[in-house]
């Protein structure tokens, strides 16, 4: 049996506040799946993206909330699932607006972007359970996180490959 390599909640918040793009999938009402990248922050323990009121996203979310992101590496796997939800300006901690500035700047100008364009809605997504693992270690690295509905930390559990019979 190998050793278990831990992997530390703490270790994926970096990754997740630093990563440049994210993956966001969501599904239509009829099940289609829908992933794309989006631009984002990682803050409050939770993350937050925005995107046009008419795309799939948007229009996905609206009618099932349940979402998953995921960060661009295979090689070192963090993937969050939640609840997003969208939160109007007045809702909206004005630091998710400064971290978003300060994170990207605008391809052609250079300027600071902001997270609304056009009156986009923005998203706040609250992690009910997350998974990493290292693809150098899989068997020995694989995390599941499990977020209390209550909040507060998020509680780690060890997984298995191949998993445990139910």
């Amino acid at each position: 049996m190998s050793e278990r390599i831990g992997i530390s909640w703490a270790e994926m918040r970096v990754r997740l506040v630093g990563a440049r793009s994210y993956w966001v999938s969501t599904a239509s009402p009829a099940a289609v799946p829908h992933a794309m990248p989006v631009w984002g922050v990682w803050l409050g323990e939770r993350f937050w993206f925005s995107t046009g009121s008419g795309t799939a996203k948007a229009r996905n979310l609206a009618s099932n909330p349940r979402v998953s992101v995921h960060l661009e590496s295979a090689a070192e796997v963090v993937s969050v699932s939640g609840v997003a939800e969208a939160v109007p300006e007045a809702a909206r901690p004005p630091e998710v607006d400064a971290a978003y500035a300060a994170k990207y700047a605008l391809p052609r100008t250079g300027e600071p972007a902001t997270i609304v364009v056009g009156g986009s809605p923005v998203f706040a997504v609250t992690p009910r359970r997350a998974h990493g693992w290292f693809e150098g270690a899989f068997a020995e690295s694989m995390t599941r996180w499990r977020f209390p509905e209550a909040g507060g930390a998020p509680v780690a559990e060890a997984m298995s490959y191949p998993p445990d019979p139910v």
